[in-house]
Order: C-alpha cells, then sequence, then structure tokens
C-alpha cells in the first residue's frame, strides 16, 4: 500500500513538473523514458535471476494450477477488449494494453506513453494501480464469496510482491507457490503484449 502511494506521489509531482515546464522539451522526456526503461527490465531480471529457489519451487507446482496465469491473461484481455467495444473514441487494441499491463503500473504505463501518448500512458498507471489496491483491500472479500484463487487472479502480476503477503494469509501457505508463478508468468508476459498491442 505505501509503495502504491509513493507511486501516485511521484505520478503528480511529474504532473506538476511538467506543468511548469521544469523538466524542458518532451522530446527529451521521451529519451530519459526510455532508460528508465531499460533500467526497470534490468531489475526485473536481477529480482529473477537472483532467487534460485523460485525455480526450485516451480517444479513441485500443480500441472493445473500451472494454466492459473494463462487464464487470467486471457480473462483480463477479453474484459479489456469489451471495454474497447464501449469506448468509441478509443480502439480495442488500446484498451487491451492497458489490460496487458496485468497490474505492472511502473513498466506497461511507460511502454504504452512511449508507443500511444501520456494520455493513454496515463489511463494505464491509473488502471493498474487500482488492481493492485483492489487485490490489496479486498482479498478476504474475494476469498469468501469466490474461492481462494480469485485473489491471485485479481492481482495479475502483483501476486509475487506486493500482494502476496495478503494473499498468502487469506488464501494459505499452500498456495505460496502458485501465487510465485502466477505473477512470474503474467509479470513476464507484460512487455510482450504491450509491446505487440501498441504496435498493431
Amino acid at each position: 500500500m505505501k509503495g502504491s502511494l509513493i507511486i501516485i506521489g511521484c505520478f503528480l509531482a511529474g504532473i506538476l513538473v511538467g506543468i511548469h515546464g521544469w523538466a524542458g522539451e518532451a522530446s527529451r522526456i521521451s529519451d530519459i523514458g526510455f532508460y528508465v526503461l531499460c533500467a526497470l527490465m534490468l531489475m526485473v531480471g536481477i529480482s529473477m535471476g537472483s532467487d534460485p529457489e523460485i525455480f526450485k519451487k516451480f517444479r513441485h507446482l500443480n500441472p493445473r494450477l500451472a494454466l492459473l496465469p494463462f487464464t487470467t491473461i486471457a480473462g483480463t484481455l477479453t474484459a479489456a477488449a469489451l471495454v474497447g467495444v464501449l469506448l468509441p473514441h478509443r480502439t480495442i487494441t488500446d484498451t487491451m494494453a492497458v489490460g496487458a499491463g496485468m497490474g505492472y503500473y511502473s513498466l506497461s504505463s511507460i511502454f504504452i506513453t512511449t508507443y500511444k501518448g501520456a494520455e493513454l500512458g496515463t489511463v494505464a498507471l491509473i488502471s493498474n494501480i487500482i488492481r493492485e489496491l483492489i487485490t490489496l483491500l479486498l482479498t478476504p472479500i474475494l476469498v469468501k464469496y469466490f474461492s481462494k484463487l480469485a485473489p491471485i487472479a485479481a492481482g495479475g502480476a502483483t501476486t509475487m510482491d506486493t500482494t502476496l503477503p495478503i494473499i498468502t494469509r487469506y488464501s494459505g501457505q499452500s498456495l505460496v507457490i502458485v501465487s510465485l508463478f502466477h505473477g512470474f508468468v503474467t509479470d513476464f508476459s507484460v512487455p510482450f503484449l504491450v509491446t505487440f498491442l501498441c504496435s498493431i
């Protein structure tokens, strides 16, 4: 929760900087965004590569539960496509690109801003932050009225880091590996899906 509030604060600070023109030309900002994106991808790779236990745990994963991240991705993209049908000023691929962020707001919003502009990038940022916040706040309700897998599906890419503690608390220790695997797969899908959908 604290991390999300910090991200929102930085976003609002960025708006103020942009309004007052303190950052300089837009082309220069775009160049900086590209290097920040590269740094983020490096950090993702380092965090995954520095935890060899993740790959060992994946070997003991129930094959049926291994399908969960793929159904999450398919369900998210389907819902995003339906939203695209309802929004006449946006294409279906635009809304699918936003959905393809899977809760990974820092990475997806930079990609979408680079390809589609700041407006859609802002929508992606807010949309994916809301996805994380819904998981953090509503996990007990999701478990009670749906299933122990529901908060994992809702969390998207966040289920191997920020939402893992709340999922572990309400869904149980038995689903920790499932949550980690789900987060890993959805996290890994974000740059490929977002880039593909933005380039169509």
